[in-house]
């Protein structure tokens, strides 16, 4: 049976005992049948984690006993995604898929043709949704990080969050002189360590946001003939580029 990950937001050290939220009571009792006794992982969201004992039930959460840290391997690489607002809860999706995929930072931002506009009272609880989201998501992907989902953006805005450290890519339906795998094996990018990447709405980006990312140090980069819906479009390019760096492989 697989061993339950909970995330917890204490300092977590061997042989401490920790409360965890009352809200992990559902699934660890109902979902997984766990008792006192029981075996369970807990990790920080910083590549930590450790096995631990639950020791009891309680209203007020989950009392745990750590036991000896799990060794963990170096993230070989760190993805950011900017994804344009798409319609309806297909941000949903993206959240889900790219946290599954250690995706470390989601940028959420209005792009000139997202359909979808969400007003100041509603952003708020999108975000939270969204978080628990990426939170869950991470939790069941084993990454041992938690993907972190950042407020409501413009282009603009979102644009700084990228580094210079960063591969900086903008993916354009109409690019058609560079396709993602040359600018992945492009040689000054065999040291690369960070990869910021902005996805754009259903309708695409304008030829003006394109400029703009471009000035910002961006390249447009496009899918070949391929044309992806908006809510695989991110999940297949972060695949994509794991691929490419080695991610998939058992090699460290």
């Amino acid at each position: 049976m697989t061993i339950p990950r909970i995330y917890s937001t204490e300092i977590l050290e061997s042989k401490k005992s920790i409360q965890l939220p009352e809200d992990n009571l559902k699934y660890l009792k109902a979902v997984m049948r766990l008792k006192p006794g029981g075996k369970i992982i807990v990790f920080d969201g910083y590549g930590s984690e450790f096995e631990a004992i639950i020791e009891d039930f309680s209203v007020n959460g989950i009392g745990v006993k750590l036991g000896k840290q799990i060794p963990r391997e170096n993230k070989k690489i760190k993805i950011s995604l900017a994804q344009a607002l798409p319609k309806a809860t297909k941000m949903d999706l993206i959240v889900k898929s790219a946290a599954e995929l250690g995706v470390d930072l989601i940028i959420p931002f209005t792009a000139a043709r997202s359909v979808s506009r969400i007003d100041t009272d509603r952003a708020a609880q999108k975000i939270k949704r969204w978080q628990k989201i990426a939170m869950e998501a991470s939790r069941a992907s084993r990454s041992g990080t938690i993907t972190e989902v950042e407020n409501i953006a413009s282009l603009e805005s979102a644009i700084k969050f990228a580094d210079d450290r960063s591969a900086k890519m903008i993916f354009w339906e109409e690019e058609e002189k560079t396709a993602i795998k040359n600018a992945l094996t492009d040689k000054s990018l065999d040291a690369c360590k960070n990869y910021f990447i902005i996805v754009g709405p259903e309708g695409g980006f304008s030829k003006d946001e394109i400029t703009m990312a471009k000035k910002a140090g961006f390249k447009s980069v496009g899918l070949g003939r391929q044309i992806l819906k908006v809510e695989t479009a991110a999940a297949a390019i972060i695949s994509i580029i794991q691929y490419e760096k080695g991610i998939f492989s058992h090699k460290s």
